[in-house]
């Protein structure tokens, strides 16, 4: 079933997180050290400087963060970088938080006077040289001194990191400014929102500790207290959060056996949670962040996509899109959407919508079993998402042909496919939509192949018109 809507309005999405500075005492995740453990670097050795050096001891040129990667553990390195943060100076070191176009750096106690400390700020271009060393997991220089120069200043945005977590591929991000987006805050510790230290011992002042799930997996957070302290915006922020609430959030990729980010900024997310979205009002402004599952034909600047997260689908509805784009949008793909919540003869969408395609992330939803809740009101709990039918017998439509080409017979060769199926004695219009699956594709022929009678399993994405009207993708006659 088409429909022409006019776009009136279209939202622009704007992230605004805000890096704060930092500062480095080892961050630790609760969930890696046993009672018994004291998780706290051990006092490196005195901060090497040139002067140090003997007649046979000599840094390497500047390297590339290619060549630091590839340098072995405990050999000498030589970097050019940008400050983007740093932690509270102490008795003459400093801990910095540096990013180049390139790859980020952690330089753990670098010999520092007070008065270059405040010199540090965001975007400073430094040479360091130093000690390149590993400490659970955290790959850092230490032993290190470090030049201010010239030149035009850095900064680094933050990489959005989320669908990484849990993935191998994301220490490759490893001390980077990173982002995670609409994460949920989950229990820690005594069923609390956060905790002072990784274990509750702490008090005001001490790094606080918090956990966030996305797509069902929950990850331990930080605000590492030397670099954004009590009375900070982020250290109040996550003070004040609530289990269930949805955040975004912004920080550096620390890594204590395993990520553990320390976090320089958290927001009330700007996406919603499917729950959010369900609860809004109709036409209402709505933001989300969703997967494309499959969409219809581009044309005339708008594309329609059928979307699914872990927690519910989304039809989005003749979307402002360009061609170019519209042919990026494989299936998997993350987008972030704004645009108006919406029903249309009981089938509840996103209109007048802008679509802004995310370079990581990948979810393909997996079709639920729904043939047994046809006809009953919990059915439409699942609108929209990709679902499957089992067993389902091809009845007659317009006499006695197996289907039908548009609602009432009168299209051709191209048109939608009608076609009716029963189960428990109750029959059911299904329908092939051409622009999704138009002539050629392998469920718009086997369709055209039914028979009365034939016993068929059906996937599809469980559209609305007025009652349940599946837009099918695939169908196998048993």
């Amino acid at each position: 079933m088409k429909k022409t809507l006019a776009l009136i309005l279209a939202l622009c999405l704007v992230f605004a997180l805000a890096a704060c500075g930092t500062d480095n005492k080892p961050a630790t995740s609760g969930a890696n050290i046993t009672p018994s453990e004291t998780p706290k670097q051990d006092t490196p050795a005195a901060p090497a400087t040139g002067a140090d050096l003997t007649p046979n001891e000599t840094i390497a040129d500047v390297m590339t963060h290619d060549e630091y990667v590839a340098a072995p553990l405990d050999s000498d390195v030589k970097i050019e970088t940008y400050v983007q943060a740093t932690q509270s100076w102490w008795d003459g070191k400093i801990t910095i938080y540096a990013q180049s176009p390139d790859g980020a750096y952690f330089i753990y106690n670098a010999a520092c006077a007070e008065e270059d400390a405040a010199k540090l700020v965001p975007g400073t271009k430094i040479a360091v040289e130093g000690v390149k060393s590993e400490w659970s997991g955290e790959v850092e220089i230490v032993d290190g001194t470090f030049e201010i120069l010239g030149g035009e200043p850095f900064y680094a945005n933050p990489d959005d990191v989320t669908e990484l977590l849990g993935d191998p591929a994301l220490i490759d991000h490893q001390n980077e400014y990173v982002s995670f987006l609409a994460m949920t805050i989950e229990p820690i510790g005594d069923n609390q929102a956060f905790l002072y230290n990784w274990d509750g011992s702490g008090q005001e002042g001490s790094d606080l500790y918090f956990n966030a799930s996305v797509n069902g997996v929950t990850y331990n957070f930080t605000v590492e207290s030397y670099l954004t302290g009590s009375g900070t915006e982020v250290y109040e922020a996550v003070k004040n959060l609530k289990i269930g609430d949805v955040v975004d959030m912004a920080g550096y990729l620390y890594w204590y056996n395993g990520a553990n980010p320390h976090i320089t900024a958290v927001s009330k997310s700007q996406f919603m949670s499917h729950n959010d979205y369900l609860l809004a009002d109709l036409d209402t402004p709505v933001t989300i962040m969703t997967y494309v599952q499959a969409h219809q034909s581009w044309w005339d600047g708008k594309l329609t996509i059928y979307a699914q997260s872990p927690d519910g689908a989304y039809f989005i509805y003749n979307a402002e899109c360009d061609e170019e784009t519209a042919n990026s949008l494989v299936p998997g793909t993350k987008i972030a959407v704004t645009g108006y919540k919406s029903e249309w003869a009981g089938e509840t969408e996103i209109v007048d919508a802008k679509i802004y395609p995310y370079s990581n992330g990948n979810y393909i939803a997996e079709p639920t079993d729904v043939t047994e809740l046809l006809d009953t009101p919990e059915l439409i709990s699942h609108q929209n998402e990709f679902v499957s039918f089992k067993g389902m017998k091809v009845e007659p439509v317009n006499g006695d042909k197996a289907f039908m080409y548009s609602w009432d017979g009168s299209g051709e060769e191209g048109s939608d496919l009608y076609f009716d199926v029963s189960v428990n004695g109750k029959t059911y219009t299904f329908t092939v939509e051409s622009y999704l699956c138009g002539p050629g594709t392998e469920v718009y022929e086997a369709v055209k192949n039914l028979k009365v009678g034939d016993i068929v399993d059906m996937e599809g994405f469980l559209y609305w018109y007025e009652g349940v009207n599946p837009h099918i993708t695939s169908v196998t006659v048993k």
